[in-house]
């Protein structure tokens, strides 16, 4: 009897799903979302297997043209701000890599931190144990793009047992900890990655911790004057969450096969 065919899908379906469900159109991003580079059929691009990773990088295409994929879906894409004027070699590289596999690549930043259901920020939520609050956080020139959840216990959570869920959550790593507030935490506000800058926003909303990814050096002062714990517990370590399911959604959706590529990285 011969072996069945793997189902695929032409890419612009998938897309089509992931944009429906992720809006990116209402963000104002810092790059673009969506396809960045096509298959070489363009939107009747077929796909089998989808891969997922955080970040583009060499070694991240290597490993999904080890898998076969036929779509690679990531958090930070290869293009940043306003566009590029040259080709450099690193690119080059890059794009030379994707094209012999014939793998397509697409993106989605800001709309896969805020997401209710797929945001890192949501996800990191439930993998603390807490609630995430329906209510606007941290916006991003009027878009919110954090969230704010809230632990069950009418007494809140020994600080050291958040500490003690963020470091299970984000693969076993110690992360850096200011705790200027209280000894029990209530609420916590999420912004993951590079979301430094909104702790003010987070002790505005009556926050008693702040979690993000990167610290900044202002962090330490600002926590401390702010009576806000602080917690940063890696970009890359905080944003493992939202790609992971958004692939495992497209792949049930269509019924194809699904990959998480993880390329560790301490920052």
């Amino acid at each position: 009897m011969p072996a069945a065919t793997a189902r695929s899908i032409p890419i612009a379906d998938i897309l089509a799903e992931a944009d429906g469900l992720l809006e990116p159109s209402c963000f104002e991003d810092y790059g673009p979302n969506g396809l960045q580079v096509p298959g070489l059929d363009g939107p009747s691009h077929e796909v089998s297997c989808i891969a997922t990773g955080v970040s583009a990088s060499a070694e991240l295409f290597e490993l999904a043209a080890a898998e076969r994929a036929d779509l690679l879906l990531v958090h930070h894409g290869l293009f940043w701000g306003s566009g590029f004027t040259t080709v450099d070699a690193q690119l080059r590289h890059r794009l030379r890599l994707l094209f012999d596999a014939d793998l397509a690549l697409a993106a989605y930043h800001l709309p896969l931190d805020a997401h209710p259901l797929f945001g890192n920020n949501a996800l990191l939520a439930g993998a603390l144990g807490a609630i995430r609050l329906d209510v606007p956080f941290a916006p991003h020139r009027g878009e919110p793009i954090g969230c704010l959840a809230r632990f069950g216990e009418d007494v809140g959570l020994p600080l050291a047992e958040l500490i003690a869920r963020v470091r299970a959550a984000t693969g076993g790593r110690d992360p850096l900890v200011f705790d200027a507030g209280p000894a029990r935490v209530r609420t916590l506000g999420i912004v993951s990655g590079g979301g430094s800058d909104y702790i003010a926003d987070a002790a505005c909303a009556g926050a008693d911790a702040f979690l993000t990814g990167e610290p900044v050096e202002r962090a330490m002062a600002q926590a401390r004057e702010l009576g806000v714990t602080y917690i940063a517990a890696g970009h890359y370590a905080t944003e493992t969450f939202g790609i992971r399911a958004l692939g495992e959604h497209l792949a049930a959706r269509f019924g194809l096969r699904h990959v998480f590529l993880n390329v560790p990285n301490p920052v």
